[in-house]
């Protein structure tokens, strides 16, 4: 409270906070994030969690100030940060319309006129009359980003708050920024979906404990985002190799982590049973590189093959043939199972860049090869 009371009192007499000097404890939560965004353009902020994302774009919105450095912005902004920020609990949805709405600049004259476009879009049905502390978190969203997508903004900040809506209302509000697009607004967009960064975003900008690095090229900067998880898998990992008390995995081989369309991967795994498994179940999947929606997923059960880990030492192989994947950074998952799947004895989940162009190979499923060694 004492830090609040000096940095207040220091802004009201416009002495400004102290820059050059760091309290015991404290660190910077932005470092140079410096960036320009022209009319028009969609900027993609993109990093992991706790990197300074949500801070920088409070900062945007005039909610924080910064303590170096300056922020230049010409045009309205339209922003949803925070879920259920600018709403009033005790009042209606629809009392809440004006509110957010005169919040964010538009007049009275304004909100009625895009009233009705405003409750067409959040779709809330009965509760626009209800306060809206019985508002679920998805409600929320729905009135929140209505509001702010038709106070016409020339600057539109979204954070992640949209993955919180059902995925029809996300394409709903992913059509909505492409027509705020094509009206020459401005827009940066939080994501944790990179098909989503990589599908509205013209720059991408990655932050990672607070420092910044800018991607003209969107694709360029996913790649540095996901080098960024990919390291912290790999750190991960090789904690992870090991079952239980009666099964050791001792040793886990993958194949090339960068590969072309129809190339194969490979997981070995050397393992020590002290007892026998019988009817393992094997899970594979690969999923989307950012959000984990699967593009595939099978047991050896769907390959029609049993599989044995008996007592002793021995080598399981697993291979996924021909993958048909391009342009995409992937996961690559592998799960062990006990009989009926009552244990969980082995989890691994590589990342994958796919790169250059897939050819059409007239397949509809993707093969998977097991093969077992003493």
């Amino acid at each position: 409270m004492l830090y609040g009371i000096q940095d207040i009192s220091r802004n009201i007499l416009g002495l400004g906070s102290r820059p050059g000097r760091l309290r015991p404890g404290e660190f910077w939560a932005l470092d140079n994030a410096s960036f320009n965004v022209l009319r028009g353009e969609t900027l993609g902020i993109i990093g992991p969690n706790g990197s300074g994302k949500t801070t920088l774009l409070k900062i945007l919105n005039g909610i924080f100030w910064p303590d170096k450095g300056q922020v230049r912005i010409q045009g309205k902004i339209g922003a949803l940060i925070e879920v259920g920020a600018g709403f009033h609990p005790l009042l209606t949805g629809r009392e809440n319309i004006y509110v957010n709405a005169a919040i964010l600049g538009m007049t009275k004259k304004e909100v009625k006129s895009q009233f009705d476009a405003i409750v067409a879009f959040a779709d809330i049905g009965d509760f626009l009359d209800a306060p809206v502390k019985h508002y679920s978190s998805g409600m929320y969203v729905r009135l929140g980003f209505a509001v702010a997508a038709h106070c016409r903004p020339d600057i539109f900040l979204v954070d992640e708050v949209l993955a919180v809506g059902d995925e029809g209302f996300q394409r709903k509000c992913f059509d909505k920024i492409g027509e705020l697009k094509k009206n020459d607004c401005t827009t940066i967009i939080i994501s944790h979906n990179m098909h989503t960064i990589s599908s509205f975003s013209d720059h991408v900008l990655l932050l990672d404990k607070g420092q910044a690095e800018y991607f003209h090229s969107p694709q360029d900067g996913i790649r540095g985002y996901n080098h960024l998880f990919s390291q912290q898998s790999n750190t991960e990992i090789d904690k992870n190799c090991s079952g239980n008390d009666s099964i050791q995995f001792v040793h886990v081989e993958t194949s090339a982590k960068k590969l072309n369309p129809g190339d194969s991967f490979t997981f070995r795994l050397s393992y020590e049973a002290q007892s026998s498994f019988p009817d393992v179940e094997i899970d594979t999947a690969i999923s989307n590189g950012s959000d984990s929606r699967l593009y595939f997923q099978a047991t050896n059960r769907a390959f029609g093959r049993r599989i044995d880990i008996n007592q002793g030492t021995g080598i399981l192989e697993i291979t996924f043939k021909d993958i048909p994947l391009c342009q995409s950074w992937s996961k690559i998952i592998l799960a062990i199972w006990s009989q009926k799947r009552t244990e969980l004895l082995f989890w691994w989940r590589v990342p994958v860049e796919f790169r250059g162009q897939a050819h059409a190979s007239g397949r509809n499923l993707l093969d998977i090869d097991y093969r077992q060694e003493k």
